[in-house]
């Protein structure tokens, strides 16, 4: 790096740690996001600039512990993890500060709702605890994974997605759970809950895969009592693109952590290996992919770009880590120059902002939300949605953009 550039950048560095620090709108608006920067870290610098308090992504009104604002600072952490940089890192660490008191307690969160979703910040702890020492970390660990030990399962094991919703397990729920799990049992139990992870991906391959596409759907009832579920399979109906992209990235996280001795690892690559080949098969010409992913430019069917992130990171870390072939990191070239060219907007402040970012497309509730076509084609579009901007900084960093 020129040493013009290194300067640059420490004084960028230090103007956006005094932004998030503070709310002040004018200075906000002062400082300017080089173009010379990776697009990583021009969207990080976008988002803390947007939000000087992590807990407000997404445009929060007060903290909440889920997965949202975590699944963001995720790809935070593993920019620091790349670009080691102590403003990333007190982002993080001031997120999980609002949450964590004194006594390693996690406020704003209640063991008792088993909502799966909550498990998915605590991945933000170990290197936190790691690179502080500070045993509240610890005690908020081992408190999330008290969570898994109790939490309700179906009668083949697979987590629930929530408690209000018995016997279900979704991909969003798969990759709110595993990864944690697979790292904390790595970490602190030798390894003795790798089998039960494995077990979570089994039932998925075994009970939710449509056999026409090699696609996931969003979830499966194994109980198949519920109003969206297929009465003989208990499947949801409809192949949503960001639930796909919810158990690629659950199967490429887990690997990192399993042995490649582990009788199960093998397994799991060929779980990997067959559903990048079934994503593939479905990329629209412009690299990206459609909401409802194998209905191609069916009428109210868009591109979508929080799943098209996600497969782009699944396919690049696949690559980097030797789990796929080399042709899918060209694939995911194709995915992210697509989303550069056409949804990327960047502001005279150099801003970076995603567009056409699906909202949410949950299922059951009230109002009941039956899983149909017609559900996941009319939801909201939106820009800069936590998703759609963790995913992206996730896919730049594993193609080195």
């Amino acid at each position: 790096m020129k040493l013009s550039k290194l300067i640059w950048v420490c004084v960028l560095c230090f103007s956006i740690h005094s932004i998030y620090s503070q709310s002040n709108s004018s200075d906000k608006k002062a400082t300017v996001i080089s173009d010379q920067l990776k697009w990583s870290e021009r969207m990080a610098f976008s988002i803390m600039k947007r939000h000087p308090n992590a807990w407000q992504i997404d445009n929060l009104e007060k903290p909440k512990w889920e997965y949202k604002p975590s699944f963001v600072l995720f790809s935070f952490d593993k920019l620091n993890q790349k670009n080691p940089n102590i403003i990333f890192q007190d982002y993080i660490k001031n997120y999980l500060d609002v949450f964590i008191d004194s006594t390693g307690t996690i406020t704003h969160y209640e063991q008792k709702d088993f909502n799966i979703d909550f498990i998915n910040p605590g991945k933000l702890l170990f290197n936190i605890y790691n690179s502080t020492n500070d045993i509240r970390y610890l005690k908020a660990l081992q408190q999330l994974k008290s969570q898994i030990e109790f939490h309700p399962r179906t009668p083949s094991g697979g987590f629930w997605h929530k408690k209000i919703y018995p016997n279900q397990m979704w991909l969003d729920g798969l990759y709110m759970g595993t990864p944690f799990y697979t790292r904390y049992t790595v970490t602190f139990e030798n390894g003795n809950g790798l089998n039960d992870i494995a077990n979570q991906f089994e039932l998925f391959h075994n009970n939710d895969f449509d056999s026409k596409s090699g696609l996931p759907f969003q979830a499966w009832d194994e109980s198949k009592v519920i109003g969206w579920a297929n009465k003989d399979t208990g499947t949801s109906p409809t192949i949503w693109s960001r639930a796909v992209g919810w158990y690629i990235m659950a199967l490429v996280d887990v690997l990192d952590y399993y042995p490649k001795n582990h009788s199960k690892y093998n397994e799991l690559i060929r779980y990997l290996n067959e559903v990048a080949k079934s994503i593939a098969s479905k990329q629209d010409a412009s690299g990206l992919w459609f909401q409802v992913t194998d209905a191609g430019n069916k009428e109210a069917n868009f591109l979508e770009t929080s799943s098209s992130s996600m497969f782009a990171y699944a396919f690049a870390k696949g690559v980097n880590k030797g789990y796929l072939p080399k042709k899918y990191l060209k694939i995911a070239n194709t995915a992210f120059d697509g989303i550069i060219k056409n949804y990327i907007k960047v502001d005279p402040s150099g801003e970076v902002h995603l567009e056409q970012i699906c909202f949410s497309a949950g299922l059951g509730g009230t109002p009941f939300r039956d899983g149909s076509y017609k559900q996941y084609t009319e939801g909201k579009k939106l820009t800069d949605n936590s998703i759609g901007v963790g995913a992206f900084i996730l896919a730049a960093l594993e193609l080195n953009k």
